[in-house]
């Protein structure tokens, strides 16, 4: 199944029809060339609006923990974001509602297939890395104090939400250590492709 037929039939699943008939599409980027794989939780309500995720006060935290700027982000072609759900999911009491629980089983598998050349997957926030290092009984902070142990395939983070820089301020490991070595690992990922693709 190629990428547009894959979009199509996610427009076209019965689950997603309130979303269809409101004219909002799904939101992901899956360029074939993605070398490095972004998954996060879903679209916020901003983003969904904006048409692209990431592009917001949490997008600038994550390109700033990456090392790239906005070209290298959305248009190297070398970064593909896949969300757990490719719509906002709606308010909840206390915030956004999480991303519905049988969306990634079923069309993650099909677009990671259309994507041959990804060598490592960041896990963004508590859901993915749950979802996709189901057998780590560690919690978030956890597995991101302990990245190198998910290496060479998976790469978790917290969310990068400004909310979160309390969190950052009580943990300075994270900016001390986790970071330097994020970038390190994909700065040589970028310069392997042999253009100024490199940390900024």
């Amino acid at each position: 199944m190629e990428f547009a037929d894959i979009r199509q039939a996610i427009i076209e699943d019965v689950a997603n029809r309130d979303f269809t008939n409101k004219g909002i599409a799904p939101l992901f980027q899956a360029p074939s060339t993605a070398k490095i794989l972004i998954i996060g939780q879903a679209p916020g309500l901003k983003t969904q609006e904006k048409g692209r995720l990431f592009d917001d006060a949490s997008g600038d935290n994550l390109r700033q923990w990456l090392g790239v700027d906005r070209q290298i982000f959305y248009e190297s072609g070398h970064f593909a974001i896949l969300p757990m759900d490719f719509y906002y999911p709606g308010k909840g009491k206390s915030g956004d509602l999480p991303p519905r629980k049988d969306f990634a089983p079923k069309w993650h598998p099909l677009i990671l297939d259309q994507l041959p050349e990804l060598e490592l997957t960041i896990l963004v926030g508590n859901y993915a890395q749950t979802y996709y290092l189901e057998k780590s009984q560690r919690n978030l902070m956890e597995r991101v104090k302990h990245a190198d142990d998910y290496l060479p395939t998976y790469f978790p983070l917290p969310h990068p939400s400004p909310r979160n820089n309390i969190w950052q301020a009580k943990n300075p490991w994270f900016q001390a250590e986790i970071i330097p070595n994020l970038q390190n690992i994909l700065k040589q990922i970028l310069e392997k492709q042999g253009k100024n693709d490199t940390i900024i």
